[in-house]
């Protein structure tokens, strides 16, 4: 059976011993051996696991690949490919929406998103389930300035015009994209200058971030089966 030192594997995967550590007091890795002497060694199947873990978290949050390994590690494959599929998903739904109101700017015809109808307000509640955020990520980008929002006379409660809700679209959709609030307030105000193709650069370069985090989502599900096949041997 080969085994490598600690040292060996983190140069090999351009980490510290430090960060391999926290893996395993994290119990992200199967039972780490000892030797006589009580120092750390690993075999192979650490190896790979520490392969499949550096590499999902180039395309995945840390707190699904750290789910994803500790349900390989106790033997919930299934568990584990399901989180993963499921991940899957969600980048296949933004960029779907992302396609979805790149076209609407490509047509520059926003009334024909949901029956939207021109000089129709809506509410915070109804302008979040459009687009698909929570009304509290609504407040933080109107207190951020992005959005301006009217109050309705009769109760005071939030309301939104056509074009705030375009802005409120075109935010969800660039939100994991575009970083910086003055980026945004920019590629806003593209919208309202009707700078349509400066803002179509801008989904552009979502989808291609996006198409970017699927291959390292795949390259990271190929490590992970790998790692599942460990098991099976």
């Amino acid at each position: 059976m080969e085994t490598y030192t600690p040292k060996q594997i983190a140069n090999a995967l351009n980490v510290s011993t430090t960060t391999l550590r926290r893996y395993e007091e994290q119990d992200l890795i199967p039972v780490v051996p000892r030797t006589k002497s009580n120092h750390r060694f690993y075999t192979a199947i650490h190896f790979q696991a520490f392969i499949a873990i550096r590499i999902l978290l180039k395309g995945y949050d840390i707190p699904i690949v750290y789910e994803v390994v500790r349900a390989i590690k106790n033997a919930r494959f299934e568990e584990a490919l399901w989180l993963v599929n499921e991940q899957q998903f969600h980048i296949q739904v933004e960029k779907q929406r992302v396609e979805e109101i790149l076209t609407m700017i490509q047509n520059a015809d926003f009334t024909k998103y949901k029956n939207v109808k021109l000089n129709e307000w809506m509410s915070i509640g109804e302008a979040a389930k459009l687009a698909g955020v929570n009304t509290s990520a609504i407040r933080h980008w109107e207190h951020e300035g992005l959005v301006q929002s009217e109050r309705n006379k009769d109760n005071g409660y939030r309301m939104f015009s056509l074009p705030e809700l375009r802005k409120i679209l075109v935010i969800s959709s660039l939100r994991k994209t575009v970083y910086y609030i003055e980026n945004m307030k920019k590629l806003l105000n593209n919208l309202d200058t009707a700078h349509y193709g400066k803002l179509e650069h801008s989904f552009q370069l979502a989808l291609e971030n996006l198409n970017k985090q699927l291959i390292l989502q795949m390259e990271g599900i190929q490590e992970l089966m790998k790692y599942v096949h460990f098991y099976s041997k």
